[in-house]
């Protein structure tokens, strides 16, 4: 009899297998069968349906009676209601930050923009081959753009929002590179916000966002 796992081994398992959902190596409606997962991530069934469960409650997975778990269908629906959701929550976080411009926040965003513009997109350059640090600091930017607002709850939604889009700019990211100049658009939403043109910098995100959409909406 299998005997139930620590909460760490769960986590653990938990973390790798939403990573390997959110990066494309679970591919969009993939069945996720166990056999697969317990070779992939060498653990037990126990973990694994935590795990599993966990994603599903999240939205990542699907569970029905007759299939087992899969990895939830990309869409354009989808895709459109996460952008204009994006766009209306963050274009508030935005000209709340800007309003408010606090020394501390204008610091924390020159560095997070200095710092990913410094870093490459890709490993590669010849083709897209994701750089986890150029994600990381990406990431930190985007958050930087909002963080004066100072309201957790809107930044925490933010950030759930973020990893829906980060799932579906990978599915994109090997058709778009070197098709826009992420770089520029950066640099462009960066200097409306930090010079407080909030309308700009509502436009400029808005524009940023729609491009995922456009680029996913020619390539499915």
């Amino acid at each position: 009899m299998e005997n139930g796992p620590t909460p760490t081994l769960a986590r653990m398992t938990y973390d790798r297998l939403r990573s390997d959902v959110l990066n494309g190596y679970w591919v969009p409606g993939r069945k996720l069968l166990m056999h697969e997962l317990r070779e992939r991530y060498d653990v037990g069934a126990s973990p694994l349906r935590e795990a599993l469960n966990r994603l599903a409650s999240e939205a990542w997975v699907v569970h029905s009676d007759q299939r087992g778990f899969t990895v939830v269908e990309a869409s354009q629906e989808r895709l459109d209601d996460l952008v204009r959701t994006r766009i209306a929550i963050e274009s508030l976080a935005i000209s709340q930050s800007i309003e408010n411009k606090a020394q501390a926040w204008e610091e924390t965003l020159v560095l997070a923009f200095h710092r990913l513009s410094r870093a490459s997109r890709s490993i590669s350059t010849d083709s897209y081959e994701e750089n986890p640090e150029w994600e990381r600091l990406h990431r930190n930017f985007h958050r930087a753009l909002l963080a004066g607002c100072e309201s957790r709850l809107m930044l925490d939604f933010c950030d759930q929002l973020y990893d829906q889009a980060y799932w579906y700019r990978q599915l994109t990211a090997r058709v778009s590179y070197k098709e826009r100049d992420v770089l520029e658009e950066h640099r462009a939403l960066f200097e409306a916000v930090i010079n407080g043109r909030a309308d700009e910098a509502k436009r400029l995100v808005g524009e940023h966002y729609q491009r995922t959409a456009g680029i996913f909406r020619e390539a499915y």
